[in-house]
């Protein structure tokens, strides 16, 4: 069982990461973003709380966010292990999920910070594409669809999220650097911060993943 924390800032390649660990090691991928979104389009309670929030690109609430993650992580497929995707985004939640792990007995093991610079962040988010049918993302730039505008997987429409846009990334961006690079501090400081250039490519982060999980492993045993 593994359980991880995916650090970095919107456009790093956490989702992508997330995903690929959990084909790999069967971890729950939870994204706090697809939950938020789902809730959204769901027209759920906390979905309309959040709305305005996530539309300016602003960070929805503590209590909002925590209540949602405590219910998804008490779900069956998180008790094998998960990577959290998004959360927690202050020092508040993170103090808030370490009481909550350590009360069930389940601590952290590690917390990945993927690095990018902002200008390639800025580059990734606003080139990204979503398929307002399936949600598949493409990447204008590096992964555009075989037709522009359509998805390859369900010929759904592709779509730029309202916070994707440049000033809202831009905005999510400077959110970020405020509220939640003092989680670095944080985590470093409890010895679980593991850092790695998010620039390398997506195999190259996924390898040197990898190389921090054996290890982990190693140290458990």
């Amino acid at each position: 069982m593994t359980r991880l924390v995916l650090l970095g800032p919107p456009g790093s390649g956490k989702g992508t990461q997330a995903s690929a660990l959990k084909e790999r090691w069967g971890v729950a991928h939870i994204s706090s973003g697809d939950l938020l979104r789902a809730n959204v389009k769901g027209g759920t309670e906390l979905g309309q709380r959040a709305k305005p929030y996530m539309d300016r690109g602003d960070l929805v609430p503590d209590e909002l966010i925590l209540d949602m993650m405590e219910k998804r992580m008490s779900e069956p497929d998180a008790q094998r292990g998960f990577a959290l995707d998004g959360f927690p985004r202050t020092v508040a939640q993170a103090e808030a999920l370490e009481k909550r792990l350590a009360g069930i007995g389940q601590p952290l093991h590690a917390v990945i910070y993927l690095n990018v610079p902002e200008q390639e962040l800025l580059r990734r988010l606003s080139g990204r594409r979503t398929c307002s049918q399936c949600s598949a993302i493409y990447q204008i730039h590096t992964m555009a669809p075989k037709v522009e505008g359509v998805c390859d997987k369900c010929d759904g429409t592709l779509i730029q999220r309202e916070d994707e846009k440049e000033d809202v990334v831009r905005n999510r961006l400077q959110v970020y650097a405020q509220q939640t690079e003092p989680l670095l501090k944080f985590y470093r400081d409890l010895g679980l911060l593991h850092e790695i250039d998010g620039t390398i490519g997506v195999d190259n982060v996924m390898a040197a993943i990898k190389r921090l999980l054996d290890g982990l492993g190693e140290m458990k045993a």
